[in-house]
């Protein structure tokens, strides 16, 4: 299993448009893919379960991803969130 924790910098947090980018990004690998904030976990797969967990802007959220594309997805994911996913 590969795990990061990463700050959300974007103004809005990981919400509507954010948040599908991260999903489709998310579903583009094979690997089994969660994001927690605090102390609540949430398939990154899953539109209203990423929504679900809140994610606002200044929030530290652990990407953890567990399959034979692990390293790859987390490190796509936390390159999109950094990239200020594509907007």
């Amino acid at each position: 299993m590969t795990t990061k924790n990463i700050e959300i910098q974007n103004s809005v947090g990981l919400h509507a448009r954010p948040a599908t980018y991260f999903i489709q990004k998310a579903n583009s690998f094979r690997s089994s893919i969660w994001v927690e904030n605090s102390d609540r976990r949430a398939n990154a797969k899953s539109l209203l379960g990423v929504l679900s967990l809140g994610i606002s802007k200044g929030d530290i959220i652990t990407i953890l991803a567990d399959g034979s594309d692990e390293e790859a997805a987390v490190d796509a994911l936390v390159a999109l969130i950094l990239g200020g996913f594509n907007e």
